[in-house]
């Protein structure tokens, strides 16, 4: 398997080479992008493993790239990470909810930015050969296909792996905090929110074909997937 490709969509150039610098030392393939035109080219000319975006970008905003990727059949599970100096929670919130996998605030060290590009890696890379069904909501963990009924489910790679990893433990109740540890990593730091964010997106994926009702909220406590 050759070098994972990673795109830096950034267009202050000293921070882009910083960033550059450090990945390719790790051992990625970089792309770099300075506004939103040229990363649509990129990614148009060669889907990259993960991109890097950041808010502010001259031509559009990086939240409108996302949105734009996220709407694209080819693009949509692609995993991204949101680089920006916006640190207020309701522009976290935004973020996510516009398609960022992971949201890292400036300033942040290479080897946080290195950690958090692994983790969601490993997160999106292709799990064991499993189908897992409840009820009518089925997965093909080998071609990541969802399916309800007979209704194909299109997800972003964090709401894939929440909703795996629920159907994997159907029935059992999992806090926000035990979600973060399962599905998006021990080491990753972020709000307990972030979970309501991607629960909220899972559901209005699944809600077309009927598949929302699986996905539970414990009032007082946390999720669970139930066909009860």
């Amino acid at each position: 398997m050759g070098a994972r490709k990673v795109l830096i969509v950034e267009d202050e150039a000293p921070i882009r080479r910083m960033i550059a610098f450090n990945l390719t030392r790790a051992g990625f393939d970089v792309e770099e992008a300075p506004d939103c035109t040229t990363a649509r080219t990129l990614i148009a000319d060669g889907r990259p493993d993960l991109v890097l975006v950041d808010w502010m970008l001259p031509d559009s905003s990086g939240l409108e790239l996302m949105r734009t990727l996220r709407r694209d059949e080819s693009s949509r599970d692609l995993p991204i990470i949101m680089l920006t100096a916006r640190a207020e929670e309701r522009d976290k919130l935004t973020g996510l909810e516009g398609g960022a996998d992971d949201y890292i605030t400036k300033p942040f060290s290479a080897r946080e930015l290195l950690a958090r590009i692994n983790a969601l890696l490993r997160r999106a890379s292709p799990p064991d050969d499993v189908v897992l069904v409840a009820g009518e909501l089925c997965i093909d963990t080998v071609g990541c296909r969802v399916r309800v009924g007979d209704h194909q489910v299109n997800l972003g790679p964090t709401e894939y792996r929440l909703l795996r990893f629920l159907m994997q433990n159907q029935e059992r109740v999992f806090t926000r905090s035990q979600l973060l540890d399962q599905v998006w990593g021990r080491n990753v730091y972020i709000e307990e929110r972030t979970v309501d964010v991607h629960v909220r997106r899972l559901r209005q994926a699944l809600e077309p074909s009927g598949g929302a009702r699986y996905v539970q909220t414990v009032r007082g406590t946390g999720y669970r997937l139930s066909v009860r």
